[in-house]
């Protein structure tokens, strides 16, 4: 087996395992899946090893090239973001074997659907050329929609229903744009696109309604309306897989398109205009976070906030060489901490939920004393969220704070410190109510020990990750869009 051929199995293995468990009853589901989880996490990190040992991967499946064929291509950033792919949906594939009733309906329909999702979001990092980058954008949807819906509640459906015409509204935009690229062009592929793409009229247009699309799909304020009830009704693995994993991958559309396939355009306008309206989610998000009353919806409004750090790589990255560097690297390094930490901080509020039925912040007083591990964690996902050091979220947000005064747009670096300010007063909220003295009401069953140690872990490894940057930007290096001085380690002094 070729080195380029280790790129089919992250996508191969979920799919096709996905579509077997349609067929599959009893405890072989559980089996089946625990292999697929297992198998498609270590053929992800396989991939990252040999990105970070070589260089790019390309892979033309069944030996045809572009332009006819379809091409995988693994560099740096798809291995990155392939790794966290490997890495969260491996803890929410354990997590979920034991949050399902056994034998019930959700968990025979939860498990293929998700596979359905996790090969998708894989297939997302790897297409190389962009009407791919639609089909699976498509197939990651195709898997949100009833995943949101699971739950079986009024809530549920109407909110997997918004989503659905939202992510329709997206797609269309999208792909409207891909239309245009090719009637303009004649190729799809984004090494190809890059080298003959030129400022024109056509080109504008189409990054304007391709960017629009994703901003749709990625909840980005004033988009975001969608999000908090979607991940708040569905189930607990499906909201961590939402929060972690799914509106980041359409955040990694944007940044690939934007620095890889366009960097020859004059964006800095638009791109100020996208820094607004992160810094509009990290204040709106953080504020309204902080006067939610269920713990799930505090945590949905966390991920409107958090997701505002992310598009404020757009302006940043347009001004000073030294800048943009500092600005691309941190903004991939907070997209991993916040997809592990917001991933735990979901699990956590399901095991909550599990243990008393419900997820009132008011009525969990003195749960930090019922389930302290469980409470450690979300406390350690909370430190992340915040920006505290030694954990990944302080890292990202750090380089991102530094690129705003090195490039002179200070103002930037205000609204990051006003998020961490507000992120603080969330999550110190929830923990004060959870170390409280408890209620008279007790338990209704106790939290199954996998679901706890499946947090404990993410919790551990998201607060961190701050010691093992410089690995990480190791293979983000690999093929990046911008100078690798900026990914000195001294790029975290003052």
């Amino acid at each position: 087996m070729t080195q380029s051929s280790l790129l089919i199995w992250p996508v191969l293995l979920p799919l096709v395992l996905g579509t077997m468990m349609f067929l599959t009853r009893g405890r072989f589901v559980l089996l089946l899946s625990l292999a697929a989880a297992v198998g498609t996490a270590l053929s992800s990190f396989s991939v990252c090893r040999a990105v970070q040992q070589s260089s790019t991967l390309v892979h033309e499946v069944g030996g045809w090239g572009t332009p006819l064929g379809i091409v995988l291509r693994a560099d740096g950033l798809a291995a990155v973001m392939l790794g966290l792919s490997g890495l969260v949906g491996l803890i929410i594939s354990v997590y979920s074997l034991t949050y399902f009733k056994s034998g019930s309906r959700k968990e025979h329909m939860f498990w293929p659907i998700w596979l359905l999702l996790w090969g998708g979001l894989n297939g997302l990092f790897v297409s190389g050329d962009i009407f791919n980058l639609y089909v699976t954008l498509e197939l990651v949807s195709l898997g949100a929609i009833p995943l949101i819906a699971l739950a079986g509640t009024h809530d549920a459906i109407k909110a997997s229903l918004r989503y659905l015409l939202l992510a329709l509204l997206g797609s269309m935009s999208y792909l409207f744009g891909v239309g245009l690229l090719y009637m303009r062009f004649g190729v799809l592929d984004l090494a190809m696109l890059s080298n003959v793409i030129t400022p024109d009229l056509t080109v504008y247009a189409a990054l304007a309604l391709m960017t629009g699309g994703l901003i749709i799909k990625a909840a980005l304020f004033p988009m975001h309306f969608w999000l908090p009830p979607a991940h708040s009704s569905a189930p607990a693995p499906v909201s961590a897989a939402l929060s972690g994993l799914v509106v980041t991958a359409s955040f990694y559309i944007v940044a690939r398109l934007w620095f890889y396939v366009f960097p020859a355009l004059e964006l800095a306008k638009l791109g100020q205009l996208i820094g607004l309206l992160g810094c509009g989610a990290i204040l709106w998000g953080g504020w309204q976070a902080i006067q939610q009353e269920r713990l799930k919806m505090l945590v949905a409004y966390s991920t409107v906030s958090q997701l505002g750090y992310l598009f404020l790589v757009f302006p940043l990255c347009n001004t000073a060489v030294e800048g943009s560097g500092i600005a691309w690297s941190g903004s991939i390094l907070f997209a991993v901490s916040h997809a592990i930490a917001k991933a735990c901080a979901f699990l956590a509020a399901g095991v909550f939920i599990k243990v008393y039925g419900h997820d009132s912040i008011s009525e969990l007083r003195g749960a930090g004393r019922q389930l302290p591990m469980v409470t450690f964690a979300f406390a350690f996902a909370g430190v992340n969220l915040m920006g505290l050091p030694p954990s990944g979220g302080f890292v990202g947000k750090w380089m991102l704070l530094k690129a705003a005064f090195l490039t002179g747009q200070w103002w930037y670096g205000v609204v990051i410190v006003c998020g961490g300010l507000l992120a603080f007063c969330y999550i110190f909220r929830v923990l004060e109510q959870f170390m409280t003295a408890p209620d008279a009401s007790a338990p209704m069953e106790k939290a199954p020990a996998v679901m706890t140690y499946s947090v404990l872990v993410l919790a551990v490894v998201a607060v961190s990750l701050g010691f093992y940057t410089p690995v990480l930007l190791s293979i983000l290096g690999v093929d990046s869009p911008v100078s690798l001085v900026s990914f000195a380690p001294e790029v975290l002094l003052p």
